[in-house]
């Protein structure tokens, strides 16, 4: 053997055997676990990163047409995965939108009694509810949410529960706001171990770091920067393991607040400015994935929680006064944030997976964010919970065609105050059995269960052609499985 040979036998023997086997036996006896940091394939145990906006609406988008908001990285997301034009949130107000995200459950079985629940409701998310973080969890994946929670709060009413907050619920840490931003008593938390309960103001298990946040403009400018601090650390941090992270911005949610490098420069006033710090925090948690090398490991899904509040498109703001031009767009649709007409839960919807999900790609599926609880499930193998009934449906079908999945019929509900189900959708086709406005409008309609309108939604975006009469046979199908559907949430109960 050459003496070139020799050494190059060597080599390969010690990078082979013998260096595995001293890492090997240096982990077994120092007790340290540490995973190879080897890229998995695409489908073993992907990350998933949710980006969830709070009040965006479905035309606050420069992809949607917007002609002076810009939102490049967020397009290069709908132009380079999949992005869905038809794309439903269950609730077109904030607490009942989140539950049906975490829970891929309709918000009549969650018991919280009211779409929103503010600091000083008794009831949060049930401990009992299995989210994405748990299940997630239970596969071994490093959990984490940066921003707004409002499924829950300590207080008086009960117990101060630590319960009430994402610990609790499948994530080991985070950073972000109990509740919207605007209320008086709206708090910045983090999550801290060592933390313990003191004077009604520190929660075992986390920390407080400002009370009172609308008063605290120089903090709630930095918001949208700092959770993307933490998770683009977060990130960075756990590149070498499967993750979830659920990162949910408080914009542009009013009062609109925007970090002093974004100011003054959108053509679109402060809402634009607001949207292009949003834009710019994704391409940021973008780099970082691709920073990490796990691009091709990771799904992202881009949405909000609901429609815009049009309600301030008309009337001052009790807080930040005129408002009138802060607030976005749910054109082409009617109505917005607070309706059950289609501009309340109209939503951007974007799943982007390079290498995985097909590119370029505008799916006219009607699809909802109680899809995506299933659907991440499925793909990472995640067995669904076997005791309780799961509203969405597994679209990956619609993702990458190659997985052969075919998903079922799209059944959508819309959810109103009480979380009661006022409406349905089963394929083109939209019936109501009542509306509701926070503008106080009803467009010229009139809608009971007795008498209620139908319009097919597809070819009718804007809701001005009431078909009912033309449709007995429609009208009477929707009015059963709606019933049904009440029936089956009210004979399932919830939690509570």
């Amino acid at each position: 053997m050459s003496l070139l040979k020799f050494f190059t036998f060597c080599r390969f023997f010690y990078k082979l055997v013998l260096l595995p086997l001293s890492l090997s036996i240096l982990a077994a006896c120092t007790g340290i676990e540490k995973r190879e940091n080897v890229i998995r394939e695409a489908l073993d145990q992907p990350n998933i990163v949710i980006i969830y906006l709070d009040d965006s609406g479905y035309g606050d988008y420069a992809h949607h047409g917007n002609p002076t908001i810009s939102t490049p990285t967020i397009s290069q997301l709908a132009y380079n995965g999949t992005s869905f034009s038809q794309f439903y949130t269950s609730s077109p107000a904030c607490s009942a939108s989140r539950y049906s995200l975490l829970t891929g459950r309709v918000p009549g079985r969650s018991g919280l009694g009211s779409w929103v629940i503010g600091p000083d409701h008794p009831r949060y998310l049930h401990p009992n509810e299995i989210t994405i973080a748990e299940g997630l969890k239970s596969q071994g994946y490093r959990t984490a949410m940066f921003g707004k929670w409002h499924l829950g709060s300590p207080n008086k009413l009960n117990n101060m529960t630590p319960n009430s907050l994402p610990l609790a619920h499948g994530f080991e840490q985070w950073i972000g706001t109990n509740v919207s931003h605007d209320y008086v008593n709206a708090r910045l938390l983090t999550s801290d171990k060592a933390a313990e309960i003191q004077d009604n103001k520190t929660f075992a298990g986390y920390k407080e770091l400002v009370t009172n946040l609308p008063s605290n403009i120089a903090l709630s400018e930095q918001l949208t920067a700092l959770y993307t601090d933490k998770v683009v650390e977060f990130i960075d941090k756990n590149k070498e393991v499967p993750f979830f992270a659920y990162v949910a911005f408080n914009q542009p949610h009013l009062g609109l607040h925007v970090s002093p490098n974004f100011k003054g420069k959108s053509r679109r006033g402060l809402l634009g400015d607001v949207m292009a710090e949003i834009d710019h925090s994704v391409a940021r948690v973008l780099a970082a994935i691709d920073k990490a090398g796990i691009q091709k490991n990771t799904l992202v899904v881009f949405s909000s929680d609901n429609g815009p509040w049009v309600k301030f498109h008309r009337q001052d703001h009790r807080r930040y006064g005129n408002v009138r031009l802060d607030v976005g767009y749910a054109m082409p649709f009617r109505d917005g944030k607070g309706s059950n007409w289609e501009g309340g839960h109209r939503v951007p919807g974007i799943f982007y997976w390079p290498g995985t999900i097909d590119s370029g790609k505008l799916s006219q599926a009607p699809v909802s964010t109680l899809d995506i609880l299933p659907t991440i499930f499925s793909l990472t193998d995640t067995p669904l919970p076997a005791d309780r009934t799961i509203d969405g449906r597994d679209i990956s079908g619609y993702l990458n065609s190659k997985l052969n999945k075919q998903p079922s019929p799209f059944k959508f509900i819309y959810s109103g105050i009480h979380n009661e189900p006022t409406a349905i959708r089963v394929g083109a086709w939209k019936l109501l059995t009542s509306t509701y406005s926070q503008l106080q409008d009803d467009y010229g309609y009139e809608a009971s269960l007795k008498s209620p309108l139908l319009f097919n939604v597809e070819q009718d975006l804007t809701e001005s052609y009431d078909l009912a009469v033309g449709h007995p046979n429609i009208v009477n199908s929707l009015t059963k499985q709606l019933l049904d559907y009440r029936q089956n949430i009210n004979q399932e109960g919830s939690f509570w």
